[in-house]
């Protein structure tokens, strides 16, 4: 058996005895049958003076471990002290009213049972018993003297049945002639069980032989029980008169006649003589019962309140026995111990809360172990993806969301030509050497999130021209994207090669076309036209010389229009480069529109500039060659639609923090739109939807716009906005972001990011 199993039974037992004690206690109050208790009072009174006793050394017992494991620091220890402290306040407040009724019940009843009309009753009760035996007594007495007058000559041979006469008459139990000397002589009756009647007793024969008469009651000094039964009787001894007198005294015959008294009268004078003598017993004990009974209050008092206490303390260790095992399951799981942890075999919630905490930290350990299994194939994974960067000829760069360098592959080292690995923990734009290629990548990144174009969601790409000091430039194809906890990855690769070699191509086919298609025949046509003039002039007159000198004209001056197109090859061939200066992009597009005065006039183009943008850096010349392109192919797009629009307007892309970040220029039309194909090829030459023209429009912008380091982007615009919605249009924009800011700490000069829409296929 456990420890508390062993207190368990204790307090039970004790328990039991004190419930006992106060049953037999209350007993004997509701049955009025106090005397056996009394009698045993002295030995139930420390019989309860030692299980109190014992209760107190048990609780103090219980009362010192609680002060151990306070002491100790043990987890439960505040929680049993209040818990012991409820049940004995719970235990002790019952009581104590309990305790105050009884006292006052108890009081009050020990005092009424000794109130004078209680008194006065047993007194007249008393007095009336006496009177009607007297009564019974003096009429016996009467009758056996009349009776004794009738008897005659007690020596008689008639003296038996005139005895037997009498009895009958008298309805006496027994008729009997008594000697001088008491004894029975003749008897006519008899009581039951005795052949003979008993001698008169010696004070009845001196009554008699003194006042003539004796009289007395028999029987009464004996208990209820045999007095119920008929042993009570009334006695008269009275003498005989006789004729002869020559007999002596002591020859003197006496009649006596028994009565038995009426059993009830006789069992009502024993109980109001009992209860007379019990009650003046009582009442000279009275201080004494009634400190036998407040005593014994007292003591079940103290045996509830010490019960309580120490039921307290019991039920609170049971309590706290499961928050102990939590507590110190608890502390081991914080210090890392997942081990199978013990639990409570009690079936009540706390039990189950051990239950529960065990499976928990079993969950727990197989979590651990899963994921320690995870991480392995975590690192496994890492492993095989770090095998597949470091082999990538592509470069990769992934920035961590401070935009500190957190991984790079041997590619990026490779195509960058520095040691990338070195700068882990870095930022690019703490390199001189790469601070214009941060900025580009960084500003990108801040406009794919803070003022993203259709189509740029979660990923962006373009061209980029990387220029160092003392090395010839580099074209790269720039990819970025961003990942989970706003990391970002930059994927780049290095295109110059392949840039050279297509442009290579692309001259060579100019060069073919146009030595076969266009130089040739130039020179023929307007010498023939000009000798046509020059002989068939002087031979014609009017109207005919007229219509010969314009259409030398014409021919002539579409030869030089010819002319001005292979120059135009030439010049796409050999662009010189920009010359950048600070210019106002509003005050440009205004100038450049100016030459479309009747296009203006007619709304058929608009200009929507935003004021206060910051000067750009720029080549005037050249920006100027890009908005004639530009708006000129809007115009040729709308030129079939009555309704046709083109729109050229200036804005400026900002941050979620305000800060400008980049100049953007604009050019919308709603005409039919760039065809899917032409959208993938649109800066390649000759790529055209027009029945007129050569296609170099947008290779020119395109070239123009990277020698200012500006994102081109060409797009069509759909109806609604959705990309699944009847392309309602075409729109071509430049962001600059190169321009003379007016914010602290920003200046002209600065590295300028290009657009999405360079893309390699």
């Amino acid at each position: 058996m456990t420890q508390s199993g062993r207190w368990g039974w204790t307090v039970a037992v004790v328990a039991i005895t004190g419930a006992a004690l106060v049953l037999s206690f209350v007993l004997s109050l509701a049955t009025g049958g106090g005397t056996a208790y009394e009698r045993h009072f002295v030995w139930l009174f420390w019989v309860n003076v030692a299980v109190a006793a014992l209760l107190v050394l048990v609780i103090a017992f219980a009362v010192g471990r609680l002060a151990m494991r306070l002491r100790r620091g043990k987890f439960g220890s505040r929680l049993l002290i209040k818990l012991a402290g409820i049940f004995a306040l719970l235990g002790l407040l019952p009581g104590l009213v309990i305790y105050t009724v009884s006292y006052q019940f108890v009081t009050r009843s020990i005092e009424a049972w000794f109130d004078v009309r209680v008194a006065g009753a047993l007194d007249a009760g008393l007095a009336l018993a006496r009177s009607t035996l007297d009564s019974q007594v003096a009429e016996l007495s009467n009758q056996a003297r009349l009776a004794a007058e009738r008897v005659g000559d007690p020596r008689g041979a008639s003296v038996p049945l005139t005895l037997e006469r009498l009895r009958e008459q008298l309805g006496a139990r027994d008729v009997s002639m008594v000697g001088s000397n008491g004894q029975i002589l003749l008897t006519a009756g008899g009581s039951a069980g005795a052949i003979t009647p008993a001698r008169p007793s010696t004070a009845l024969l001196r009554q008699a032989r003194e006042a003539g008469i004796g009289s007395q009651i028999e029987g009464l000094d004996e208990d209820t029980a045999n007095a119920a039964t008929g042993a009570a009787r009334v006695r008269a001894l009275v003498p005989l008169p006789s004729t002869d007198f020559s007999l002596r005294s002591d020859e003197q015959r006496y009649l006596l006649v028994s009565v038995a008294l009426s059993p009830t009268l006789v069992v009502n004078a024993l109980s109001v003589q009992a209860a007379y003598s019990e009650y003046q017993q009582r009442a000279l004990a009275r201080d004494g019962l009634r400190r036998m009974y407040i005593g014994t209050l007292t003591l079940t008092l103290v045996l509830a309140v010490f019960a309580s206490v120490l039921l307290a303390i019991l039920l609170g260790v049971q309590l706290a026995r499961p928050l102990v095992l939590l507590a110190d399951g608890v502390r081991q799981v914080a210090a890392g111990d997942l081990r199978a942890k013990p639990v409570s075999a009690a079936r009540d919630e706390l039990g189950g809360l051990t239950r529960s905490f065990a499976d928990m930290t079993q969950q727990l350990a197989d979590a651990r172990a899963e994921v320690g299994r995870g991480v392995a194939q975590l690192e496994g994974a890492r492993t095989r993806l770090q095998t597949i960067l470091d082999n990538l000829t592509a470069g990769v760069i992934v920035f961590d969301r401070e935009g500190r360098i957190d991984t790079v592959n041997p590619g990026a080292t490779r195509i960058l030509r520095m040691p990338l690995s070195a700068w882990r923990g870095q930022r690019l734009s703490e390199r001189p050497e790469l601070e214009d290629f941060a900025r580009v990548v960084g500003q990108r990144f801040e406009l794919l999130a803070t003022s993203p174009e259709p189509g740029e969601r979660d990923h962006w790409q373009e061209a980029y021209e990387l220029r160092t000091g003392g090395r010839d430039s580099q074209m790269l194809v720039l990819r970025g994207a961003t990942l989970p906890h706003d990391a970002r990855l930059l994927v780049f690769d290095d295109i110059t090669e392949v840039v050279s070699a297509q442009r290579g191509q692309a001259w060579a086919e100019v060069a073919r076309r146009l030595a076969h298609e266009i130089k040739n025949p130039l020179t023929p046509i307007q010498l023939s036209a000009e000798r046509m003039q020059h002989k068939l002039a002087s031979r014609l007159e009017g109207a005919d010389r007229a219509l010969l000198v314009r259409s030398v004209a014409t021919i002539v001056a579409q030869v030089q229009a010819m002319q001005e197109l292979v120059n135009e090859f030439r010049d796409y061939a050999r662009l010189p480069a920009a010359q950048l200066q600070p210019l106002a992009l509003n005050d440009l597009v205004s100038e450049v529109l100016g030459l479309y005065g009747e296009a203006l006039d007619r709304r058929r183009l608009q200009a929507r500039l935003e004021p206060g943008l910051p000067p750009i850096l720029g080549d005037a010349t050249q920006l100027r060659q890009v908005i004639h392109n530009l708006v000129q192919n809007g115009l040729d797009a709308v030129a079939e639609r009555q309704d046709g629009q083109v729109a050229v307007q200036t804005s400026a892309a900002r941050g979620e923090d305000g800060r400008l970040r980049a100049v953007r220029l604009t050019v919308l039309d709603n005409g039919p739109g760039f065809a899917e194909h032409v959208l993938k090829r649109a800066y390649e030459p000759y790529v055209t939807t027009k029945t007129k023209g050569t296609g170099l429009g947008l290779a020119v912008v395109k070239k123009i716009a990277d020698e200012h380091r500006a994102r081109l982007r060409v797009a069509n615009v759909h109806e609604g906005g959705e990309p699944d919605r009847p392309i309602a249009g075409a729109r071509v924009s430049l962001s600059f972001s190169d321009f003379v800011a007016a914010e602290p700490g920003r200046g002209g000069g600065s590295a300028p990011a290009t657009g999405e829409a360079t893309q390699v296929h």
